[in-house]
């Protein structure tokens, strides 16, 4: 077996498409039978995290595990392998034309028609209809929602938000209700504005019939509603629409498990693989689906996933054969046991960053001068040098939140955002800034990731030089937590799809779904709104820089490194091939087979 080593060119976009937590709960390892050889032809792999819900949309379950199966069984808001579309691996859109077809009919005002093709079904067998993307289309846009926000920190004060999205709802927010043709099985939506990733919206989720019986209704029922309820108007909030308040309240959080679910609508797929078993903290199962007639159909029967938090644990058990494949953390060790294992190595740079953010609801850093003074503590080149250098010694220091270094865009950006004044600690610096204080500053961090472990260390070392009193928040439940607020500080990795700009409003914007932190910045809020219905690729750009230069300068937190990629096989299965976006390592997997 030969080492492949793949460099990703072209490097789509950090902070662009629907960011994903990286590096979550861990689990422990399962002894399970890896063997391969079996009846049903099953591929066994191994994966980091665990999964917690069969809706990766919610800020709670915005996890990258639980996203892949998302992907794969196609019943997701974003891309899957059962909806309109996904990503290659050099992050190009691909037109899935199994379910049907998607176009621009209209440039002004921007117009797009979704077509059904006929005789398409979910798992179950209920046919897939225009009431699916209608009601897809409704949790997406936000349209019903009528709530006010508190300006700092993004909080309801008044009327109501059904849809806890973890994105954003830009550009579908702009949309008229849609015009629906059912002899055509079709859907048309206009925009209000120019939207500039009108072709990543994908508009099939979560299945309608589910989503209606879940709430007591029917389907008909469901999309009555739909029709005849108005449009939201946080001016004049109105008494929550009981049904809607209801599908709402399941998809928020009934897809959220802790065993197996007994209710099978809820595993009901679009894509080609149905989960047929789960195992908490320790394996999910997929299988083919019946009801899938698209070009994505897997040649074999089983998929299982088994999730192994220790990337040594990965190793031995893709040497012993347990699993055909692994998806480790990438480290200098991992490799070396990969090389001395003879095992086929998949190398390339993620579109994931690890990052350092500070907690704008959090007392100790109402000041900015302590922000600044504990920002100028982190020791991010040794960070650097402890986590990433031995696995890619040319790695540097990221000093962006939106791109990458291998990005033509990214001089400009450190050119203007100064992240790069904080290339070194400044103790000094720092002590003259607090004068005196001892501020205490508490860290999130996930302790199941030894990434996150060592970096927690070293800035705990630094920052009690300058004075602060460092209080260990770490938790294997930090993803859970970072919605809370209850710290200062955190330090976690965002993993993008690699395509398109719906991640700046997700995290950047008050009271964007992906905004743990609690930022706001009126300016970069209008700024963000532009990025959404700018379609000039060079204002575009422009306008990321000033936000990258405008968050650095109210000390939004540090950007740290890029995260390395790293798959390996044992030789068993063919066809795994290295992505660096939130699919991971089953971004093909409806491409693999198991080796003669």
């Amino acid at each position: 077996m030969k080492r492949n080593r793949i460099a990703l060119s072209g490097l789509a976009l950090l902070g662009v498409g629907g960011l994903a937590l990286s590096g979550c709960t861990t689990a422990a390892e399962e002894e399970t039978d890896g063997d391969t050889t079996s009846d049903g032809g099953t591929i066994t792999i191994a994966t980091t995290n665990a999964l917690t819900s069969f809706n990766g949309d919610t800020p709670q379950s915005n996890l990258d595990t639980n996203g892949m199966i998302g992907y794969l069984t196609g019943v997701s808001g974003g891309l899957g392998l059962g909806g309109f579309l996904y990503l290659d691996n050099e992050f190009n859109i691909v037109h899935d034309e199994s379910l049907g077809t998607y176009e621009a009919v209209s440039e002004d005002p921007l117009t797009v028609k979704y077509t059904l093709n006929e005789g398409v079904t979910w798992s179950d067998g209920t046919e897939i209809t225009t009431d699916d993307l209608l009601t897809t289309w409704a949790i997406n846009s936000g349209y019903y929602d009528d709530a006010s926000y508190d300006e700092a920190t993004g909080e309801v004060t008044s009327g109501t938000q059904y849809f806890q999205l973890a994105g954003s709802t830009a550009g579908l927010d702009t949309t008229a209700f849609p015009e629906i043709d059912e002899d055509e099985r079709s859907l048309t939506i206009t925009y209000e504005t120019p939207f500039v990733d009108w072709e990543l919206v994908n508009l099939l989720g979560k299945p309608a019939h589910v989503l209606a019986d879940k709430a007591g209704v029917t389907v008909d029922e469901l999309v009555s509603t739909l029709e005849e309820l108005p449009e939201g108007d946080p001016a004049s909030p109105a008494e929550p629409n009981e049904t809607l308040q209801a599908v709402a309240d399941f998809w928020n959080t009934g897809y959220d498990v802790t065993e197996f679910p007994s209710d099978e609508s809820l595993l009901v797929s679009s894509g080609p693989f149905i989960v047929t078993d789960f195992v908490p903290d320790s394996s999910v199962t997929l299988e083919k689906n019946p009801e899938y007639a698209g070009e994505n159909e897997p040649a074999y029967d089983q998929l299982i996933i088994r999730f192994i938090g220790d990337a040594n644990a990965q190793v031995t058990a893709l040497q012993n054969g347990e699993v055909n494949a692994i998806y480790p953390q990438a480290s200098a060790d991992t490799l070396t046991a990969l090389e001395s294992a003879n095992a086929n190595i998949h190398e390339g740079d993620q579109v994931s960053y690890d990052h350092l953010d500070l907690n704008f609801g959090s007392e100790v850093f109402s000041d900015p001068d302590v922000r600044e003074a504990f920002l100028k503590t982190i020791p991010r080149q040794q960070i650097l040098e402890s986590i990433i250098t031995p696995v890619n010694p040319s790695a540097e220091v990221l000093n962006s939140q939106i791109y990458v270094g291998s990005q033509a865009e990214y001089a400009d950006a450190i050119a203007e955002n100064g992240y790069d004044e904080f290339a070194e600690p400044d103790i000094e610096g720092a002590q003259q800034l607090l004068n005196g204080q001892t501020p205490t500053v508490g860290i999130l961090y996930n302790t199941d990731n030894p990434n996150r472990v060592d970096a927690f260390a070293l800035v705990k070392e630094y920052a009690e030089q300058a004075g602060f009193i460092i209080e260990d928040l770490g938790s294997p439940d930090w993803s859970s937590l970072l919605a809370g607020g209850e710290y200062d500080a955190s330090i976690f990795g965002w993993i993008s799809p690699g395509a398109g700009n719906a991640a700046l409003p997700q995290i950047f914007a008050t009271g964007g779904g992906g905004n743990y932190n609690g930022y706001s910045n009126a300016e970069v809020d209008e700024l963000v709104a532009e990025s959404q219905v700018t379609l000039d690729a060079d204002a575009l750009e422009d306008i990321k820089i000033q936000i990258d230069a405008k968050t650095a300068e109210d000390r939004y937190g540090l950007p740290l490194f890029q995260l390395p990629g790293l798959f390996a096989d044992n030789g068993t299965v063919t066809g795994i091939e290295h992505f660096g976006g939130q699919t991971g390592i089953v971004w093909n997997a409806q491409d693999w087979t198991l080796a003669d």
